[in-house]
């Protein structure tokens, strides 16, 4: 679960990562050095970004989490997964899953509903009201998060790119697979688009 703190901190006076990578390099190898460089990058990088994505999420009620899996569930062509998907595609413990949808559930953000052709699987589908807080919550992130990060559109992209090979070769997804596995989702959308829904649901 994303890092959460109530803490509100002044800038520091330096660099740490920087300063930190100084030391590294008076001591251990470049690479070291340059290793722990990322990991302190990202890991600061994600406290900061993460606390202000939670200050969204507490206006809406929600953890980022339960937010995940709403959003997830809003923008399937069949407004619903199985919990084993959302488990696996989202890395979140089963028992967590559970733990969400039971949440989300009370809140009647989604329903539990059988699968139609699997009897042992239940999925879980997202409700009217769970779609308009799922929107909410995300016209949100957008306007005060995502479109405001500090980095231009091609920086981004850069820095996406890097992440994406790091989190590859950390086997994080599936590399072969990936490309075919969204340009299905993109197949799924745009036939409900169309008016054309599939009767199975993965």
């Amino acid at each position: 679960m994303p890092y959460s703190s109530e803490v509100a901190f002044e800038a520091a006076p330096f660099d740490v990562v920087e300063a930190s990578r100084r030391v590294w390099l008076e001591r251990w190898e470049p690479e070291a050095a340059s290793g722990m460089a990322v990991f302190a990058s990202i890991l600061r990088s994600h406290q900061l970004l993460n606390e202000q994505v939670n200050d969204v999420m507490r206006r809406h009620g929600l953890t980022f989490a339960r937010y995940e899996v709403l959003a997830w569930l809003g923008t399937d062509p069949d407004s619903a997964r199985t919990l084993s998907w959302i488990s696996k595609s989202l890395r979140i413990p089963p028992a967590t899953v559970t733990d969400i949808i039971d949440r989300l559930e009370l809140e009647k953000l989604v329903r539990r509903a059988p699968h139609p052709s699997d009897a042992r699987t239940t999925l879980a589908v997202i409700t009217a009201r769970g779609r308009k807080v799922a929107t909410d919550a995300t016209h949100d992130l957008n306007t005060e998060v995502y479109e405001r990060i500090g980095l231009s559109e091609p920086q981004r992209g850069q820095l996406v790119e890097l992440l994406a090979q790091l989190r590859a070769s950390g086997n994080e997804f599936d590399v072969e697979r990936s490309s075919d596995v969204m340009e299905e989702v993109g197949t799924r959308g745009a036939r409900a688009r169309r008016g054309k829904r599939r009767p199975d649901v993965a």
